[in-house]
């Protein structure tokens, strides 16, 4: 019964083929396509098919998912000096006449809210959109602006911060790293 209807099956392709009638319409070389079983098996060339992209390669894919993953670290890290600030204002030491002295507990703020945008992004990031490319790029970089001015109250947490940022955009920003 199966190879009855197999060959039915098989039957009805040739005579789409002698129409005219196959799959994937006109041939390049000009009439109708009448190699029904190559369609099938899948032996299309990309010279008959020509794509608009090129494949992504393996190095621009595990750059951006290493960089998702440092993006969405640094958002922990963002959140959690950020929370160290507002819950604590004495644990940060604040430096004398330093010209960007806010409030430790304003600094606690910023760095809380960049942090949730960087997770939140970081997860975007796994997914390859283009949005998150964007908002990554411009979030780390505003990362590493306010660490920058978080020095005299961290040093050695800030500079590692901005490091870690600065490697995100490469890693982002290489070619082929997003379709954007």
């Amino acid at each position: 019964m199966a190879a009855s209807l197999v060959h039915s099956y098989l039957e009805g392709l040739e005579g789409w083929a002698r129409a005219g009638l196959g799959c994937d319409g006109p041939n390049p070389e000009g009439g109708h396509r009448t190699d029904i079983y190559s369609q099938e098996v899948g032996m299309a060339t990309q010279e008959q098919y020509p794509r608009d992209e090129e494949p992504v390669s393996g190095w621009a894919v595990g750059g951006v998912t290493f960089a998702a993953c440092v993006l969405t670290l640094i958002g922990f890290f963002q959140v959690i000096a950020g929370l160290v600030a507002v819950i604590n204002d004495d644990f940060y030491v604040i430096a004398q006449n330093y010209t960007f002295d806010l409030d430790t507990s304003a600094w606690g703020w910023i760095h809380l809210l960049i942090g949730v945008l960087l997770v939140i992004t970081g997860f975007g990031l796994f997914n390859r959109s283009a949005w998150a490319g964007y908002t990554a790029i411009f979030l780390a970089m505003l990362s590493a602006l306010a660490n920058f001015f978080f020095i005299p109250y961290y040093p050695f947490w800030a500079i590692l911060l901005i490091a870690l940022n600065i490697w995100v955009i490469w890693a982002i920003t290489r070619p082929g790293a997003l379709r954007i």
